[in-house]
């Protein structure tokens, strides 16, 4: 895009026409309180000034930290190739694949994450991706509405609190009802998570049945680095499945760009939101791809529209598809295998000397009670170079949770000294062990 500039003459002729004497006339509408307080821009910086401007700020970031922090974004480890690859300017530089003919190279890497979503999840459809995990659950609970024209959704306990303020912020000027509950009479869907937001793994085949039975949709937020060995979703007898992608080969970068995972039943396909990416043959027979069922609908129907979302991650998908391609069947088994051994190993150093809330085996994730506020442990911690994980009453606190907060199984968490820690691939045993006995030594 250019910018073109204007004259003063060509200024006052321009707010003539509109019908109004000065810029500041189109501003009247917005409050005061809201309005610019200066426009008193920095003069402009040489190549080299700009370089040691944007070097100073970079150095106020503190990095390389050990990290125990999760809650639903984790340290994974990225293989070379991910970066390597994404970053070439044909895929880094590309935009929205409307004209097919132009576009083969990002349609075709579409397509073949597609298929590597659906074989991951087992399930039968899935679309080019979606913003993030949080959005993809919410998409999901309003496709179950769509499908089935009920208005209650039913949670259960121990999905992630971030996800669930999405949904009710999402939500707010809907005709929808929120509870948490297992039970599916009279619900579009039921929303499970597993693991859930505190490590635990759940087994929800007897409530997807029950949901099909009653005519209700299951939907199952899931960890795609945990179904390297945990059950998929399709096994589950899942309707939907969504995940947050972003350990799927994208950096943690201070929130985003994330990944929305969205998969489902091929049946519900029509109802999908976002793109579909399918292969058919040209005139001369020879294989192409094409983006397909994207009606964009949010142009023409406005509020009314099945979905307005517009477009996709395209690139962090990519990310995810080499990544996939990269670690195979076999290596995601064994990344899954390492963070759950290291996982139970930690819970297993600690259960000696600390309250393990969640001791039955978890994926990634468990919650440690120390007797001192967990807010002091990591302040103090840092100090040492670790984040030892998230303190998880201030985060339900923040996330508007009930406090104390439970889980299927019944465990309630938000004490002062609730510790949520995670461990990834990543961890060593000298830092697992390290993490444990400063513990040790600042409960005692």
């Amino acid at each position: 895009m250019a910018w073109i500039p204007v004259t003063h003459k060509d200024e006052q002729e321009m707010l003539q026409a509109i019908g109004v004497s000065s810029v500041d006339c189109l501003f009247e509408d917005i409050p005061p309180s809201l309005r610019l307080k200066s426009w008193n821009i920095p003069e402009g910086l040489s190549e080299i000034e700009a370089y040691q401007h944007l070097e100073a700020l970079s150095k106020k970031n503190e990095t390389g930290y050990v990290s125990f922090v999760g809650g639903g974004y984790y340290d994974h480890y990225i293989p070379a190739v991910v970066d390597y690859l994404s970053q070439r300017g044909e895929f880094s530089t590309a935009y929205t694949p409307y004209q097919p003919e132009c576009a083969q190279g990002t349609l075709q890497a579409i397509y073949e994450y597609q298929t590597a979503l659906c074989r991951l999840t087992d399930m039968e459809v899935a679309n080019a991706s979606l913003y993030d995990g949080g959005t993809a659950l919410f998409e999901a609970i309003m496709l179950a509405v769509r499908v089935t024209g009920r208005r209650k959704v039913k949670i259960i306990p121990g999905l992630n609190p971030i996800y669930e303020q999405m949904i009710r912020t999402h939500i707010a000027n809907l005709d929808l009802e929120l509870e948490y509950g297992d039970e599916p009479e009279g619900c579009a869907c039921i929303v499970g998570a597993t693991p859930d937001f505190f490590g635990n793994i759940h087994d929800f085949t007897a409530i997807a049945e029950k949901c099909h039975s009653a005519s209700a949709l299951m939907i199952i937020q899931f960890y795609p680095i945990a179904l390297g060995i945990m059950k998929t979703p399709g096994e589950m007898g899942a309707d939907i499945a969504v995940g947050e992608g972003q350990s799927l080969g994208l950096p943690l970068g201070f929130g985003g760009p994330y990944l929305g995972l969205f998969a489902a039943r091929k049946e519900y396909i029509r109802k999908m939101p976002g793109r579909i990416c399918a292969m058919t043959v040209d005139k001369q027979g020879k294989r192409g791809f094409v983006l397909t069922l994207q009606a964009r609908e949010q142009h023409i129907r406005r509020e009314k529209a099945m979905s307005n979302v517009c477009s996709n991650q395209a690139l962090c998908a990519l990310r995810a598809l080499i990544y996939l391609c990269e670690v195979g069947k076999q290596g995601l088994i064994e990344v899954a295998q390492d963070c759950y051994s290291k996982t139970e190993y930690l819970k297993k150093k600690l259960s000696a000397f600390a309250t393990v809330i969640n001791p039955k085996p978890t994926f990634n994730e468990f919650v440690v009670r120390l007797p001192i506020p967990a807010e002091k442990v990591i302040l103090k911690f840092k100090q040492n170079g670790i984040l030892p994980g998230i303190p998880l009453k201030s985060l339900l606190e923040h996330c508007k949770q009930q406090i104390p907060c439970k889980d299927k199984d019944g465990n309630t968490y938000g004490e002062e000294g609730d510790l949520l820690i995670a461990v990834t691939e990543k961890r060593t045993q000298k830092e697992l062990d390290m993490l444990a006995e400063l513990i040790r030594a600042n409960i005692s």
